[in-house]
């Protein structure tokens, strides 16, 4: 079995059955982490011992006959600003590399752990989780597996670039305005951005309250679904966590022959236009038509007042996130991340009118959707206006315009987690390129639908990860 490619569900399958132990995955996925980590700056710490004795109990229920989980033997690694007990929660900073260590798992590291999968160190990121790109003044760049000269994207980048790579099969992140599909695209991988509050966020640090969700990196959208299930549930540590009914993989399995089960019949697609057909390269609105065409839709759907909902976010992100910060702003400005810190100064500027005036508008937007979702059920959209830009890269030019690569990677997403919906960013299959993603959207807690929709797409061949050897 070729552990750097297979998912997730196929590992935990083989360890369950005996046909590989679980200290045999983790060792080989250790040895592959010390292999091409050196080249791609994915991880910041390693846990190497306590992974091998967690693979060792696995084997040993197995061995005596008990259940070892569903994720049994898969190993995982989570963006650094989770939760893992004993070790400091750096959220890319230098500042909180300062903290004690954590004395408890974040509530989605331990379900992952109880459901069997093994955890092997925590992943790089933009500081405190305000980029696009991955690229921190304290711990480096993380390099795109697929170019190691581009970004892995951001704030994410190393849970991206770890799964693309083929370190791990299952990464969790975090997203606020597209910190999981940005780097879920731009690497080549399935991006799973949950509804606002769907999972929980305890022990995560967060950056802008009202905006964090919690989700995951694959290499297929069984793995997506059966992550999903197991991180799902009320957490009274996480006052947003909403108890909804778990979502069933087993509705998303594919057959013997590797296709998908799965149809799209009586789901309601359609293509966002307007805001989301310009501003991108040609090759992102052509992945978007390659999907559509595979799914048979010709409806169009506009999303009013998109740019100013991406407007609105960027105030709310930069006012919650300065707030958070303030006290350090004051005090030690010289320990930020030089990218972050200017935009945390601006963001402590913000006239308090601003911030009210964009939850308003914020209200309105959600409601316009809302009633969108009453004649669609999914909607697909363009993940980044272009492909993964070079490290160092300052600006890109689109439609035309020279625009910032930090401000403008986001173009997509941000409109869409300013009001919680989920969404799945697919990579689609585009040979002798750089990958791209497509956005599938859906109304709050309707995750179902476009996991629905990216089986059927996946079974099609139309969308895969791209896996980094």
């Amino acid at each position: 079995m070729d552990l750097n490619s297979v998912d997730a569900v196929t590992i935990a399958t083989a360890v369950r059955g005996r046909q590989v132990s679980a200290v045999e995955v983790v060792t080989a996925t250790l040895n592959r982490i010390d292999k091409k980590d050196r080249e791609l700056n994915c991880f910041t710490t390693v846990t190497r011992e306590t992974a091998l004795a967690d693979a060792a109990k696995i084997d040993e229920a197995i061995a005596s006959g008990k259940d070892p989980g569903v994720l049994a033997g898969v190993p995982f690694a989570v963006k650094n600003l989770f939760d893992i007990a004993g070790i400091t929660t750096l959220a890319g900073s230098k500042i909180n590399a300062e903290n004690s260590p954590a004395t408890q798992d974040a509530t989605a590291v331990a379900k992952l752990k109880q459901a069997g999968a093994i955890l092997v160190g925590a992943l790089n990121m933009d500081e405190y989780a305000y980029g696009f790109v991955t690229e921190n003044s304290h711990y480096g760049a993380t390099h795109n597996p697929h170019d190691i000269n581009r970004i892995a994207g951001g704030s994410s980048g190393g849970a991206a670039a770890a799964v693309a790579g083929g370190m791990v099969p299952l990464t969790l992140g975090s997203d606020t305005n597209g910190s999981i599909r940005v780097p879920a695209a731009l690497c080549g991988v399935y991006g799973l951005k949950p509804t606002y509050g769907r999972l929980s966020r305890a022990g995560a640090f967060l950056f802008a309250s009202s905006l964090d969700h919690v989700g995951t990196f694959t290499r297929s959208v069984r793995d997506a679904a059966t992550a999903f299930d197991v991180l799902q549930g009320w957490d009274s540590r996480d006052p947003v966590c909403t108890p909804r009914e778990a979502l069933r993989v087993t509705s998303l399995q594919n057959d013997g022959n590797g296709a998908s089960a799965h149809n799209i019949d009586g789901l309601r697609i359609a293509i966002a236009d307007d805001y989301f057909c310009t501003g991108a390269e040609p090759e992102a609105l052509a992945a978007v038509e390659r999907v559509a065409q595979a799914l048979g839709t010709t409806q169009y759907v506009t999303i009013p007042e998109a740019h100013r909902a991406k407007a609105a976010a960027f105030v709310i992100t930069a006012s919650e996130g300065a707030n958070l910060h303030l006290a350090n702003l004051r005090s030690r400005l010289e320990d930020f991340d030089p990218a972050t810190c200017d935009r945390f100064l601006a963001g402590a500027m913000i006239p308090a009118a601003w911030y009210l005036q964009a939850q308003r508008f914020r209200s309105w937007f959600r409601d316009r959707v809302r009633e969108i979702f009453q004649h669609v059920d999914v909607i697909i959209a363009p993940t980044t206006p272009c492909f993964a830009p070079l490290i160092g890269q300052q600006t890109i030019e689109l439609d035309g315009k020279e625009v910032l690569v930090r401000a403008h990677l986001g173009l997509f997403t941000q409109p869409l987690s300013f009001i919680g919906l989920p969404v799945l960013s697919v990579p689609v299959v585009s040979p002798n390129t750089l990958p791209l993603g497509v956005q599938l959207i859906a109304a709050p807690y309707c995750e179902d639908k476009i996991l629905q929709v990216a089986a059927f797409l996946e079974g099609k061949g139309v969308v895969a990860a791209s896996i980094v050897d």
